[in-house]
């Protein structure tokens, strides 16, 4: 599978330990490389459905510069949309704990931008994904942050997770996608590639 990509060396450019674990579920050779301090900021005119496409590409950006001709370098970002809000990583434990209990009862958007990449070629594609959450009491949120620390997820959760166990009533899309990583979507993209 995936022969066409036997002329590149792939580069995972996250510190993302769930699209690290996603990406090597497609059997691919990859090694991981993470630049620190890129910029994710965004213009506040932009619509929000098209702010992870755009970190993406910034992050991509960020890799142009000092990468090789035979790597195919891979970049994404994720965040959460609900009630009209971005909820990206929350700063500390009440940020998390806000964010966690505005999801509480509601349904919200989950959606990540992905760019692929050579000297040469990009492709760039973002997917949602609807999550329905139950009510969650004060305790169940207390309980999940003490335990779990989720501050390197966007919107306080991760769905592989205790709180995706006890908190999810359903969702629509892809579940990859929530975890951070289209993968499913992003194997057609790396066959046509």
């Amino acid at each position: 599978m995936l022969d066409n990509l036997k002329r590149y060396h792939i580069v995972l450019a996250s510190n993302s330990p769930r699209r690290k674990e996603l990406l090597a579920g497609l059997d691919l050779d990859f090694e991981v490389r993470a630049i620190p301090g890129i910029d994710e900021s965004y213009p506040a005119s932009i619509v929000p459905a098209e702010i992870p496409l755009y970190i993406a590409r910034a992050k991509a950006d960020a890799y142009k510069r000092a990468m090789r001709e035979d790597e195919l370098l891979i970049t994404a970002d994720t965040i959460v949309w609900n009630e009209g809000e971005v909820l990206g990583k929350p700063k500390d434990r009440k940020e998390a704990f806000e964010m966690l209990r505005a999801l509480s009862g509601h349904t919200h958007q989950v959606i990540t931008g992905v760019c692929v990449f050579s000297v040469d070629k990009e492709v760039a594609f973002s997917t949602e994904s609807e999550v329905r959450f139950a009510c969650l009491d004060d305790e169940e949120i207390a309980y999940y942050l003490d335990k779990y620390r989720p501050y390197d997820k966007a919107g306080a959760y991760g769905i592989q997770e205790w709180i995706g166990y006890i908190g999810v009533e359903s969702i629509r899309g892809s579940f990859y996608n929530v975890m951070g990583l289209p993968i499913q979507r992003l194997y057609r993209e790396l066959k046509r590639f």
